[in-house]
């Protein structure tokens, strides 16, 4: 495994006319990074995995200084995982100036956490330009835990990069609660706490499946959730082809964004 902190070690050691797999990641890594570097290994020549905590993806400050770091372990982790190369650049390898740090997003798009976490997807979609920019990868592995997210990177590069996206279902632990750096921040009482939230979304899908008139049934989940002590953002119903409300048995989706202890979780089903 090389390990490369500049665009300029970059260039000399990747071949990008290589079959090359990118897995952009924010470290603290878990098994659903893990499940992402085992596709792209499947699928390509050389894998290649960033680390790089993205400010410009950040509504608040303190939620950025406080994002789980151990660059040292993840180091680790990517060496057994036997991955090729590891980018870890410095902020200012990425950003040249400010103006590069975010790009718009449509008003249709500032829903689920496009409402609620202001300048958020526009940091996401502005690091994703710039690393492509060096990374020429031909696929890139993304996870479905961050639906939206992927949905927007899609639609983002589909136009501009010859990169293509390639989706990878929710790793999930033994209690339904998907795997995320943030998690490293719960204590395990919370982390409880949290399963049985995606085990309530996850029978609430069923549900609806069931019988569309369940949907009726919103309030209600909400309500039970928010008893529990959790704080909810939101809990919502879309299309998961468009993210649109136009909705039907086969291509509903439930999203839902809360916090537990001041820690931000997301899940959909």
């Amino acid at each position: 495994m090389i390990i490369i902190k500049s665009i300029n070690k970059l260039k000399k050691e990747v071949n990008f006319k290589a079959n090359i797999g990118f897995v952009p990641t924010m470290g603290a890594l878990h098994k659903g990074h893990l499940s992402l570097i085992e596709s792209s290994k499947k699928k390509c020549q050389k894998t290649l995995v960033s680390i790089f905590v993205n400010p410009s993806q950040f509504n608040r400050e303190n939620d950025y200084k406080k994002y789980p770091k151990n660059i040292s372990k993840d180091i680790k982790i990517l060496k057994k995982a036997k991955i090729d190369y590891v980018f870890i650049p410095h902020k200012n390898e990425i950003f040249k100036t400010k103006n590069t740090m975010k790009i718009k997003i449509s008003s249709k798009d500032k829903i689920l956490c496009g409402k609620f976490r202001d300048g958020h997807f526009e940091g996401v979609l502005g690091v994703i330009n710039q690393l492509l920019k060096i990374i020429k990868a031909k696929y890139m592995f993304l996870g479905e835990k961050d639906y939206q997210q992927v949905y927007l990177i899609k639609k983002f590069i589909k136009n501009k990069f010859s990169t293509k996206v390639v989706k990878c279902k929710t790793i999930r632990d033994r209690n339904s609660l998907p795997y995320s750096s943030r998690n490293f921040l719960l204590e395990k009482s919370s982390l409880i706490k949290a399963s049985k939230v995606s085990n309530k979304i996850k029978k609430f899908k069923y549900l609806i499946k069931k019988n569309l008139k369940n949907i009726n049934k919103l309030k209600t989940i909400k309500k039970d959730i928010a008893n529990s002590g959790i704080n909810i953002e939101y809990l919502e119903i879309r299309n998961k082809f468009n993210l649109t409300n136009n909705i039907n048995k086969k291509n509903l989706k439930v999203f839902i964004a809360y916090y537990i202890n001041n820690v931000r979780l997301i899940d959909n089903y």
